[in-house]
């Protein structure tokens, strides 16, 4: 299955049972900056165990592997768990919301796009560029993630809510990844 099945797979299941979500990651960030090859699709989900079977039963052996074990950790944990096609090899990183100032910010904001004829829910620029520099710093300096985050601001210059970013730039505690891409970037205008 190549990765645009599995994604409108993933929102269709996510739709029919009514689990809120929102797509992230690198994903949404070569959407919203510059393009970049990526296997798996990065989703924050508000789930509660009632909704575990639905996903269970949706994705079965032996085209995919999830595991309710790994889903009831995630959601007691507020950590997150894999779906995997087995056939193709991409994957679904399913991150479960928190009770986090910023995780409920940036999902909050989120909004709807269409995207490979798909009607979807995706982090703002923003929050795509806050998630990326807090995934740099987390991962030791990633300059992949970096350089999706300047990509990002580059891009969508024009419309980002600066003043926003730089709230939570604090919260987060990326100054000097933030100061880095303020350098670096050449906005496009």
């Amino acid at each position: 299955m190549l990765q645009p099945k599995l994604l409108k797979k993933v929102l269709a299941i996510l739709e029919e049972h009514h689990i809120d979500y929102m797509i992230t990651g690198s994903l949404v960030s070569s959407i919203q900056g510059e393009p970049r090859t990526t296997h798996d699709i990065d989703i924050l989900v508000n789930i509660t165990r009632a909704s575990i079977p639905a996903l269970v039963n949706a994705f079965q052996p032996p085209d995919y592997y999830i595991s309710e074990a790994a889903i009831e950790d995630a959601i007691r944990l507020k950590s997150m768990f894999n779906l995997l096609d087995t056939k193709e090899g991409d994957k679904t990183d399913f991150w479960i919301l928190t009770d986090d100032a910023f995780d409920r910010s940036r999902f909050n904001r989120k909004v709807t796009e269409k995207i490979l004829r798909l009607s979807m829910d995706i982090s703002t620029p923003e929050d795509t560029i806050l998630m990326k520099l807090k995934w740099a710093k987390l991962s030791g300096g990633s300059e992949k993630q970096f350089t999706d985050a300047l990509r990002v601001y580059e891009i969508q210059f024009e419309n980002l809510d600066i003043n926003y970013i730089k709230l939570w730039v604090n919260y987060l505690q990326v100054h000097e990844l933030w100061d880095r891409l303020i350098k670096e970037a050449n906005p496009i205008i």
